[in-house]
């Protein structure tokens, strides 16, 4: 199996790397930045340069790679690593110490990493054994989970808070190196009761977020940072225990905009609002 991988990695992902980091910031990726990334457009000026410092280190002590067929730019760059950055803003000092690069693929793939097969349905993967230190991204998938900020869906975010479950080599759907493991069994507790409701078809999670524990609580991390005051509505005590796991607040995060029933959705899926992500709140 690793040899499987290892020559998987080295055929698919030989395609053109990252461009190269200098240490000076330029203001067109603030741009970006700005227009792409609410979690940085809500941040002070001061925050701002703080999140600018770490994207460049992050990018700096992680390989971004891609297949043959795939361009890898800077704003794919800066996506992958505010992805990062994101879930962890409160521990300044957090290394993905069990990362090493990030590959991208033109579309959603399979377990072997092909796209356009019947089993092409993963956009984003981490794992332990062969894929340790790898993550493996859909690009337009990476750059979707950006554009629309209210579907609550992330998979950048999705990838790395994984990441952060693994860190404690246990990945188990509790971020040990965040939080306290005494806290665990209450939160164990509490996502076999909102599987449950997702299973009951009673709640606004996404399903995938009942497949276990590990999927449940990045699913409901997409949503905290995608959507922190409609979480905070609808699942006051899941919110509360996500502020506590990752020590920023509703109101630290909040970035809802409001759309009328008839704009375009923001999605551009070319349908209105209300016939498209409205009826997924």
């Amino acid at each position: 199996m690793k040899q499987l991988f290892s020559k998987l990695f080295g055929f698919l992902f030989s395609g053109p790397s990252a461009p190269s980091y200098e240490t000076t910031w330029e203001a067109k990726w603030s741009d970006f930045l700005e227009a792409e990334v609410s979690f940085y457009k809500n941040l002070k000026e001061e925050d701002r340069e703080v999140f600018e410092r770490r994207v460049l280190l992050f990018l700096h002590s992680t390989n971004i790679e891609s297949s043959k067929d795939v361009e890898v730019t800077n704003e794919d760059c800066l996506l992958i690593a505010s992805s990062a950055i994101i879930p962890v803003w409160r521990f300044p000092k957090w290394h993905y110490f069990n990362l090493k690069a990030v590959y991208l693929l033109p579309a959603s793939f399979d377990h072997e990493f092909v796209c356009g097969r019947d089993g092409s349905v993963f956009t984003g993967m981490v794992g332990n054994g062969p894929l340790h230190g790898k993550m493996a991204l859909s690009k337009p998938h990476l750059h979707l989970g950006f554009k629309n900020s209210r579907d609550k869906h992330n998979v950048g975010i999705h990838e790395f808070v994984h990441l952060i479950d693994m860190a404690d080599g246990n990945c188990d759907g509790f971020p040990e190196r965040l939080v306290e493991y005494k806290h665990s069994i209450p939160w164990f507790d509490f996502i076999r009761y909102k599987i449950t409701e997702i299973d009951n078809k009673n709640s606004n999670i996404r399903e995938y977020g009942a497949t276990n524990n590990v999927e449940f609580f990045s699913v409901v991390s997409e949503y905290f940072f995608e959507r922190p005051e409609l979480l905070q509505k609808k699942h006051p005590k899941l919110c509360s225990m996500l502020e506590s796991f990752y020590q920023q607040s509703v109101e630290d995060i909040a970035h809802d905009r409001r759309f009328k029933k008839n704009d375009p959705c923001p999605c551009g899926s070319g349908k209105k609002y209300k016939r498209c992500c409205f009826v997924a709140d």
